[in-house]
């Protein structure tokens, strides 16, 4: 699978500390290996990110994506769940 990130993921993951991109890094290659590993938590997203999923990252960053084509995602936005969702 290919995996493209939106200039917006890239500008908030540089954000982020080293220990929560580390574990992004370790989600992100299990999610490519079995999407839907239990550790995941890979649900489908209401608005306003409809027609995306989300994955979790630690107990409260989660990765939005969407999946463009059957081997291609795009990483569109990374966050803690009140800075994705403001819950």
């Amino acid at each position: 699978m290919r995996v493209q990130y939106l200039k917006a993921f890239n500008k908030q993951f540089k954000k982020l500390d080293l220990s929560i991109k580390r574990h992004f890094k370790e989600r992100r290659d299990l999610f490519l290996n079995n999407p839907s590993h239990p550790l995941l938590d890979n649900y489908p997203l209401h608005p306003p990110f409809e027609g995306s999923r989300s994955i979790n990252v630690t107990g409260n960053f989660r990765a939005i994506f969407k999946q463009i084509e059957k081997d291609l995602v795009v990483f569109t936005d990374i966050g803690t769940h009140h800075q994705l969702f403001g819950t």
